[in-house]
């Protein structure tokens, strides 16, 4: 019998085997290092202070905080917390475990759809005195920015296009801060303000269907009521189903988060820039009550998953929580823009 070849055989399968167990615990370890990752970017931001963020950006800067300095400061610090939280941004990710998050980047579309909003807000109204006045040129560049594709991951990734608009945001900032510089405005009137929460009006509305859609809807079609002229491109059913994918629920959740923790954010700067109109009109109480509406939206999920049970069944339903809390703060809207239409 040839004991040496057997002898190197049994070398061979032992070398093999202990490939075989690297190779296994280098899996492992990568598994355990991509779950780890996985929960610890899985964070959602805590809330500031307006106020606060804007004073020290404007010690910093040697800056006075006029008109417009907090609302225009809070815009940037959204976008930066965008890029800069934990995690980075990681709607465009491509590799593990970004790319198989969905909370987050759901979460960070939120608050991208909030801040091209407001950004829209500050180039359309905030910064021009009338309809026939010259739109700001910073203003006009950072919305162009902010409005690129969220998910693009290179010529150019997304966040590479967000930070220049954040340098334009800033360059604004710095000519509205500048007494020798008539040229950067922020005007704060009560139609201004008006007219940004129109928009929020219909962001909120949208959300609070989209979450109440969770367990299913049936609805008539009031798309022509109040109006016997009204005319639609295509004729729709009298009545019809609405209901989100399960697939889609944490999707909408998360969103919503988004857009709630934003807007809580700019309508406690917006309180700061507008208090003189807001007191005038004796409102500044109702754009309180609607941040204390979207508050309870940020407490903690201490569910691992968003819950679907029925309206009324023995599993709470996370998004119909949620779509409660937005509707309320939307119907606080409603009251907040006739006060301000009011003279």
């Amino acid at each position: 019998m040839n004991w040496k070849f057997w002898q190197s055989a049994d070398n061979a399968a032992g070398t093999g085997n202990l490939i075989v167990r690297a190779g296994v615990a280098a899996i492992v370890a990568y598994l355990a290092l991509v779950l780890l990752l996985a929960w610890w970017w899985d964070y959602e931001p805590d809330l500031f202070d307006a106020r606060a963020n804007a004073l020290e950006h404007a010690q910093a800067n040697n800056r006075e905080l006029v008109t417009g300095y907090i609302a225009t400061t809070t815009l940037i610090r959204l976008a930066e917390t965008l890029l800069d939280k934990r995690g980075g941004y990681l709607s465009n990710d491509l590799f593990p475990p970004g790319v198989w998050m969905d909370n987050v980047p759901n979460w960070e579309f939120g608050v991208l759809t909030q801040i091209r909003d407001a950004a829209r807000a500050f180039r359309i109204d905030f910064s021009r005195s009338q309809s026939q006045s010259v739109e700001d040129e910073d203003l006009r560049e950072a919305e162009g920015k902010f409005f690129f594709d969220n998910a693009s991951w290179a010529l150019p990734p997304s966040e590479s296009e967000y930070r220049a608009g954040i340098r334009y945001l800033e360059a604004y900032l710095e000519r509205l801060a500048d007494p020798t510089d008539p040229n950067a405005q922020f005007y704060a009137r009560a139609d201004n303000l008006q007219r940004w929460l129109q928009g929020v009006e219909t962001r909120l509305g949208s959300l609070s269907q989209r979450l109440s859609t969770s367990v299913g809807k049936r609805q008539l079609n009031i798309d022509l009521a109040g109006d016997s002229a009204a005319a639609m491109a295509t004729a729709a059913p009298a009545e019809q189903e609405n209901k989100t994918s399960w697939l889609e629920i944490d999707d909408v959740f998360y969103e919503a988060r988004g857009q709630t923790w934003a807007l809580i954010q700019l309508l406690r700067a917006m309180e700061q820039d507008f208090g003189d109109v807001l007191d005038k009109k004796n409102a500044r109480v109702s754009l309180q009550q609607i941040i204390r509406e979207l508050e309870p939206t940020q407490d903690t999920l201490w569910s691992p998953i968003v819950l679907n049970g029925d309206g009324l069944g023995l599993l709470a339903n996370h998004s119909l929580v949620m779509a409660s809390y937005i509707s309320r703060a939307n119907a606080a809207i409603i009251d907040l823009r006739a006060l301000l239409t009011q003279g």
